[in-house]
């Protein structure tokens, strides 16, 4: 177990185009039989299950499964009367598949959960100073409004690797690129990373 009491194995959602950060939000309908008894079981216990990004079609998530991915706890999940449901998955912090299991009906794993410190810390508070500003200067065409939600948004934190982590999931888009800044294990060359690509 982790400092945060995350379970170490977990069931995992393996999702075509699927890359969710901590501190996240993944919305998602559940209907494949094997996701339903994930679900249930996961909200029966300890309420986390993981996601992934899906590199090809293999059945086999040794083969199938990005090799880190982010666990998350259930938020706001409600049963339809078809036995679908409809839930929020919150990310929480990224993990490394460690080893697949059998014996389940869905994808189900050892975990490791990979811990982000920014370094070096007395260049922290500029490093999340640069990013809002690097995220201002990407959103000037945006309306008034708009621009000012998204930058509230921004001040809620102070910390970079946090504030790191939400700019990815509100602002990469493309999949591999957000596969490689979830395995980018250095939080300040996300930021640079970042500030980089909000540039273009």
């Amino acid at each position: 177990m982790s400092a945060l009491h995350l379970p170490e194995q977990v069931g995992v959602m393996i999702l075509p185009d699927c890359v969710l950060f901590p501190h996240g939000g993944l919305p998602l309908r559940i209907f494949e039989p094997r996701y339903r008894e994930m679900l249930q079981e996961t909200i029966d216990g300890h309420c986390f299950f993981a996601v992934c990004n899906r590199l090809n079609d293999s059945e086999d998530p040794e083969q199938s499964a990005a090799g880190v991915g982010t666990i998350g706890i259930v938020r706001a999940s409600h049963e339809q009367e078809d036995g679908t449901s409809n839930l929020l998955l919150h990310g929480v912090i990224r993990v490394k598949f460690l080893r697949w299991i059998e014996g389940k009906s869905y994808p189900y794993a050892e975990i490791e959960p990979i811990p982000a410190i920014f370094e070096p810390p007395h260049q922290a508070a500029a490093a999340t100073t640069t990013l809002r500003g690097c995220v201002e200067d990407a959103i000037p065409e945006l309306p008034e409004e708009v621009r000012k939600s998204v930058m509230e948004l921004l001040h809620r934190t102070d910390d970079p690797v946090i504030l790191a982590d939400i700019v990815s999931q509100q602002f990469i888009h493309d999949i591999e690129m957000r596969q490689n800044l979830l395995e980018m294990e250095s939080p300040a060359a996300r930021i640079a990373w970042l500030c980089q690509a909000l540039e273009k």
